[in-house]
């Protein structure tokens, strides 16, 4: 999400890392064969994607959740109080940030735990502050946005896999961690001397987890999933760390009819909350996220807008992310409990 393009050597393969504010489409390997569908090998819950829905709207009605707000802090104790009637444990790692404009960003990462004793756990991530200005936007560019794709989105689906969570028991751990302080970022016109402006919260969770010693199977990182027709790609950084673990969730979705969200092309890598946790945390962590060939950013067109609004919202797309997770994570409890 930094505006800053980087180049990863793996394995004699140069992947072009290039983060959300790049002017470049999505590019297309065609060499990219689909893998095996994993077979549905367990009874998952049903997502309920107007559960969902309200979720995203309750968000947003807080007003746009920049740091040291007052939408912010409202917003981040209701998600606290939900979270703590839904898991076995919650963590609330509370920090102040430094901001790319030296400004200090009061910033709190809430981590709800489920079967938290158990060793074998999967993440589930997403950010839920909002960007403090429209810098992509032609008008009101000073002004934040509502962030109901960018961030909410992905708290929508985590706070309604909490409720099934909660009435269906799986043996593995699954942590739901917020990441905050994600969006406040430099924009592209805007010189900074911090390397990272971007992603501040998960960075900080990388270097300091809210476990001494914690680890886990994997990680997926929601962000930007819940737009009309949205298509989520093979990302790079994602590939880089984490191939088979991306396999395993399109493999997932395509078993389950959601082939035109989970597509199999594959795209730059993105500097995004999960770099950090697979750079610094050394879990391995995929990014489910948006993109297209329709605009230069290779984002959609409500990106760093103000049309990052509730329009930009489809329950058909929160069900195919949200059923999908469940699945993947009902398939993966029981082979784990095998």
């Amino acid at each position: 999400m930094k505006n800053v393009s980087l180049l990863l050597s793996i394995l004699l393969l140069q992947i072009v890392v290039s983060c959300n504010s790049c002017k470049t489409k999505p590019k297309t390997d065609t060499n990219d064969t689909p893998p095996l569908i994993e077979p549905i090998t367990a009874e998952a819950p049903i997502f309920n994607e107007d559960s969902a829905y309200a979720y995203i709207q309750k968000q947003v009605d807080f007003g746009p959740r920049v740091n040291n707000t007052k939408a912010h802090i409202q917003c981040g104790d209701w998600m606290i109080a939900f979270l703590k009637q839904k898991a076995d444990t919650v963590y609330v790692q509370s920090t102040d940030l430094k901001g790319f404009d030296g400004k200090i960003l009061h910033a709190r990462n809430i981590i709800a735990a489920f079967n938290p004793k158990a060793t074998q756990r999967i993440i589930i991530s997403s950010h839920w502050d909002t960007r403090p200005f429209a810098d992509q936007d032609t008008v009101r560019k000073n002004e934040p946005i509502d962030g109901a794709n960018d961030g909410a989105s992905g708290v929508g689906v985590m706070l309604e896999l909490a409720n099934q969570l909660q009435k269906n028991k799986v043996d593995i751990g699954i942590d739901l961690i917020l990441f905050d302080a994600e969006d406040y970022g430099a924009p592209a016109d805007v010189e900074s001397q911090m390397e990272d402006t971007y992603c501040l919260g998960a960075i900080y969770w990388a270097k300091n987890k809210h476990i001494p010693n914690y680890t886990a199977d994997f990680g997926i990182l929601l962000d930007m999933v819940g737009a009309p027709g949205a298509t989520f790609t093979k990302e790079g950084v994602s590939m880089t760390y984490a191939a088979a673990f991306v396999n395993y969730i399109w493999s997932v979705a395509n078993n389950l009819g959601y082939g035109s969200y989970f597509t199999y092309e594959s795209t730059g890598g993105l500097i995004d909350d999960h770099k950090y946790v697979n750079e610094i945390a050394n879990i391995p962590m995929i990014d489910i996220i948006d993109r297209t060939h329709n605009t230069t950013s290779g984002f959609g067109a409500y990106w760093h807008t103000h049309q990052d609004n509730m329009k930009s919202i489809s329950k058909p797309t929160l069900k195919a992310v949200g059923q999908t997770l469940l699945q993947a994570i009902y398939n993966y409890n029981k082979k784990k409990s095998v």
